[in-house]
């Protein structure tokens, strides 16, 4: 959305000239002048104000012919935390099981408040409650690997198990002791040249790879936790971690497939939908109609596009491959523009 806003547009600007990078994630600003957009923290030289525009959607700019600036990627960093939540993480990922509190983090030099806008717009909840997800993930997966629960609550920095088994319940669904066996879906977000994306994987693979402003987000989430009767937290396992390292080098064009394990819930028509979007080779295109007519169903292109669509895992199960009958981009649950340019990256790198 195109800011109108002389105030806003002001401190925006005020913001772009010193750099500030709280403002990271706020706002775009296209320059007329050269045809790029930037973050707040680009280290180009900087325009003058009767020469700049702001938006709030990367989309928009693309859509109206700005290209990203090849200095600050802002498609890829727009998502980047800043400095200070950047501390906060490593801090909370050297030690999961420590309560960090707002002093704690005064202490580091750190501002809870600037912290806690940061995870409310992005996580859509506090950094206190997303260390309660970490510290009951950790004890969630000592307590598949055989640890007592009450040791798992004590290390976890609970001083009542009462506590602990409380928070565990309203996170988890159920009780530590009825949980050893149960499934949970574990969710961390990633930075892209596309934008923030989230991703979520369970014990057997990656279930969702999805922009972070995909409207059916939340209807995914709650459909996922249904179909594998299990909840989500905040947190990593060997398929996230693999998955980072093989979009890092997708995006760099030295991929061209994907290793990383599936696990795509579905009935048994998505499921076949799903694989043939997999047997379409990187750097090409394939039509509804030509999908149909490879598993053998000529009339259900429609069903088929129905199926593409709910497809939870993009880019790895590549519907941005699928266009239409007459070559034109159809619908993409990441945006028209993103589909343009995953196939321009795979056509040049094909």
């Amino acid at each position: 959305m195109l800011v109108t806003s002389d105030k806003e547009i002001q401190k925006y600007y005020d913001a772009l000239i010193s750099r500030d990078q709280q403002f990271v994630g706020v706002f775009y600003v296209g320059v007329k002048t050269t045809g790029v957009f930037c973050i707040a923290t680009c280290r180009a030289r900087k325009p003058k104000l009767e020469n700049v525009e702001f938006y709030t959607d990367s989309k928009d700019l693309l859509r109206n012919g700005y290209r990203p600036c090849k200095i600050c990627k802002p498609t890829e960093n727009f998502g980047q935390p800043p400095t200070e939540v950047l501390a906060a993480l490593e801090w909370l990922e050297e030690q999961p099981k420590v309560k960090i509190s707002d002093f704690d983090l005064r202490q580091r030099g750190l501002s809870p408040d600037n912290i806690r806008r940061w995870f409310k717009k992005h996580h859509n909840m506090t950094f206190q409650a997303y260390q309660r997800m970490v510290r009951i993930n950790t004890a969630f997966q000592e307590l598949k690997n055989g640890k007592s629960v009450t040791s798992s609550a004590f290390d976890s920095g609970y001083e009542s198990l009462s506590g602990f088994g409380y928070t565990f319940k309203s996170l988890v669904g159920r009780s530590p002791d009825e949980s050893k066996d149960r499934d949970v879906i574990l969710m961390t977000r990633l930075t892209t040249p596309l934008g923030p994306m989230y991703a979520c994987a369970t014990d057997r693979g990656i279930c969702l790879l999805e922009f972070t402003d995909r409207r059916m987000l939340e209807t995914e989430f709650r459909d996922l936790q249904k179909r594998l009767d299990a909840n989500i937290l905040a947190g990593e396992n060997v398929y996230l971690k693999q998955l980072k390292t093989e979009l890092h080098e997708y995006f760099q064009g030295t991929r061209k497939e994907f290793n990383v394990s599936l696990h795509t819930p579905g009935t048994d028509f998505q499921q076949q939908v799903w694989n043939a979007l997999l047997k379409i080779p990187y750097g090409t295109t394939s039509t509804y109609q030509q999908q149909a007519e490879r598993l053998y169903k000529p009339k259900a292109a429609r069903a088929i596009a129905s199926a593409n669509g709910h497809n939870r895992i993009s880019i790895i199960v590549p519907c941005h491959r699928v266009i239409g009958k007459d070559g034109s981009l159809t619908g993409y649950g990441g945006g028209l523009e993103r589909k343009r340019w995953l196939l321009d990256h795979e056509r040049k790198g094909a």
